[in-house]
């Protein structure tokens, strides 16, 4: 018999669903049979919140979308209490909303640091307070939360977000320590990933094809990731293979890391 991975019956929260890597990850757990809650900033009549919807749908599986902000104080709560009364329970949450601030040290205000620290780690461990009372009621749940490969190395000009993604390995590891073993706590951190936002930085160049070559072939696999892939790896963590996968963050960037030039 082939190996497959079934989460049928299994209700999963992603946060950050309208575009980017929310998007394959809720895909592919739909794919594997959760039932998807997602939220975004974009109202629920977007184009980009009725895609998801479609998604999940597509694959026979119930969707719930919801407006929302998790950078504000209560947006992560009010979230997850709505996905609740929708879905009826959680198994899995995927804390992946975030954006890039790139402002360098000198560079970044005070402004921008806070900014920063609620949207790309605070949110984080709202929302996970917000979902540890329901996820501990079921069996084999875990908090995915999405760090990035800026919380190993960076680049000049990328402070404070490598900052706040650094914080959130520590934050896996103490959600992993004091919630188990009810619930398991694991970090992803991508690396360059196939996105809009990725699109938009090789834009910013004379030749963006040509930048984009220069990355691919900054990768030992020759390429820049998928949502997809990021997806796939989401649901393996979902699933009873990875029961003795907690506390750690899983780096997941084409080998870019083993490499010292760029």
């Amino acid at each position: 018999m082939a190996l497959s991975i079934d989460l049928g019956g299994r209700v999963a929260l992603v946060t950050g669903v309208t575009d980017g890597i929310g998007v394959g990850i809720a895909r592919k757990l739909a794919e594997a049979g959760c039932d998807v809650a997602g939220c975004g900033r974009r109202d629920a009549g977007s184009g980009q919140a009725r895609r998801f919807v479609s998604i999940v749908e597509g694959f026979g599986r119930r969707a719930f979308y919801a407006e929302t902000d998790v950078s504000e104080r209560e947006g992560p709560r009010g979230f997850v209490d709505a996905s609740v009364d929708a879905l009826g329970r959680l198994d899995v949450v995927v804390s992946n909303a975030g954006r890039n601030v790139f402002e360098g040290v000198d560079g970044c205000d005070e402004a921008q640091w806070h900014a920063c620290m609620e949207l790309d780690l605070a949110s984080h461990w709202r929302l996970g307070k917000a979902a540890y009372p329901t996820l501990r009621q079921g069996t084999d749940s875990v908090f995915v939360i999405n760090s990035s490969n800026h919380a190993y190395s960076t680049l000049p000009g990328c402070f404070p977000y490598n900052v706040a993604k650094a914080g959130l390995i520590a934050m896996a590891q103490s959600m992993a320590l004091e919630w188990g073993p009810d619930v398991r706590a694991v970090g992803l951190a991508p690396g360059f990933i196939d996105t809009p936002g990725g699109d938009r930085w090789f834009g910013t160049f004379d030749d963006p094809a040509g930048k984009r070559r220069e990355v691919e072939r900054a990768h030992p696999v020759g390429r820049i990731g998928t949502p997809d892939e990021i997806g796939g790896v989401c649901v393996f963590l979902a699933s009873a293979y990875a029961r003795f996968v907690s506390g750690t963050t899983i780096l997941i960037d084409g080998g870019h890391a083993a490499n010292m030039g760029w």
